[in-house]
């Protein structure tokens, strides 16, 4: 059950309406968190375990170069965090579509763009509560940043806009999907094996050839390297990858971002519009 709180648009112009809107959308998702915090699994308590496991479990058979291997963990596990949430944005947008929620939105006098935009919104924000969760959780274990505060902000910048432009993906293609099974299906079968074939956990000089070739230019490799860069984290592994989108990380990620909002994001409008006119 859900309560719909009462739209006070912005005097002034269409734009003012819509992220009204669309803050009226966020804010209904985010009080599903309230009663369900179990939503939340896949952004908070999922990491920590993956934190645990690699930490004291696996990582005592891993030896970083030059450095600490928690601190070059802990990068990876941020940036695998905000891919994670992707599936949780996918699974909110089939439920609407599937309980007729979105039939429900159609009636209403908001923006259309507003459903999407706030369903994004609402993903960002539990990216960002993931986020802290795991900041605190990797500074307990010991990881530490070891760059100025502005490069800092800089990597959690980079983390919150690659959320925001994945979110865009899970929008997109829980508009296709009918079940929650099935997204959650999809997440498993393509999220997995992005993060993990990457230099998420281990750098990927150990690979056989042919896989270090498909790990360095893996998007997700490009990300967790330019974490790391900003955080001053792993920065001997950094100095043996020849990979150029590695050695290019932070704008390389930037562009990675951009080009998946440029495309998911008018794919993802066009198809709401079509369903919402069927």
């Amino acid at each position: 059950m859900w309560k719909m709180v009462q739209i006070e648009p912005l005097e002034g112009s269409a734009l003012s309406w819509a992220l009204a809107d669309a803050w009226t959308i966020a804010k209904r998702n985010l009080t599903h968190i309230r009663h369900m915090p179990e939503k939340l699994a896949d952004v908070t308590v999922q990491p920590v375990m993956f934190v645990l496991l690699f930490a004291y479990v696996f990582g005592s058979a891993i030896v970083i170069p030059g450095g600490n291997y928690r601190e070059f963990l802990m990068p990876g596990i941020f940036t695998q965090s905000v891919i994670f949430a992707t599936m949780g944005i996918m699974s909110s947008i089939v439920t609407d579509m599937s309980t007729g929620v979105m039939d429900r939105f159609r009636s209403l006098p908001i923006s259309r763009s507003a459903v999407l935009v706030g369903h994004t919104f609402s993903s960002l924000l539990e990216s960002l509560l993931g986020l802290t969760v795991m900041v605190i959780c990797g500074l307990i274990v010991g990881w530490r940043a070891h760059t100025p505060l502005a490069s800092v902000l800089g990597g959690f910048g980079l983390l919150l806009y690659i959320a925001f432009a994945l979110s865009w993906i899970g929008v997109y293609v829980g508009l296709f999907l009918r079940t929650t099974e099935a997204a959650q299906g999809v997440g498993f079968v393509v999220i997995f094996p992005l993060t993990f074939l990457a230099n998420t956990f281990v750098p990927t000089s150990g690979f056989p050839a042919w896989l270090r070739a498909i790990a360095d230019w893996n998007p997700t490799s490009a990300f967790v390297a330019a974490t790391r860069e900003l955080f001053g984290n792993g920065v001997a592994v950094a100095q043996t990858e020849t990979a150029w989108p590695l050695q290019h990380a932070v704008p390389v990620s930037i562009a990675w971002c951009t080009l998946v909002v440029a495309i998911f994001l008018p794919l993802a409008v066009g198809r709401f519009r079509r369903a919402m006119a069927s």
